[in-house]
């Protein structure tokens, strides 16, 4: 079982930055996926960005909405991902769930506690 701990959540003015963490334990992580979701009020949650294991080493994907303001990232061991993001926007208010994919014959999704952002106008 895994389990995170997200932080990095906050209030900020239009225009400004946050870097997102979340820190995951319980089992060897080096080669699952790992990344962001968000989930605004009335809205279902929306992949943002993640972080995929390949044997090269790790591979990027980002939602449309965030290819250019976003940055996901991976540490060496695999079991933290940060996201920075930047020029942030009033649509950008969400909470933002860290999400863990271990695969296998039957692949098992894990999530964090979700951390908080406002972006006020």
């Amino acid at each position: 079982q895994v389990q995170m701990v997200e932080s990095g959540g906050g209030v900020v003015q239009a225009g400004g930055s946050l870097r997102l963490s979340c820190v995951a334990s319980g089992r060897t992580l080096v080669n699952v996926d790992m990344g962001w979701y968000r989930q605004a009020p009335g809205k279902e949650r929306e992949f943002v960005a993640m972080t995929r294991w390949t044997c090269r080493g790790y591979t990027s994907d980002y939602d449309d909405f965030a290819k250019d303001r976003f940055t996901i990232s991976r540490d060496n061991a695999g079991n933290a991902t940060y996201l920075e993001m930047n020029s942030l926007e009033p649509e950008d208010t969400a909470i933002y769930y860290c999400n863990v994919l271990v695969p296998g014959p039957v692949p098992v999704d894990s999530w964090g506690q979700g951390t908080q952002v406002t972006v006020s106008s």
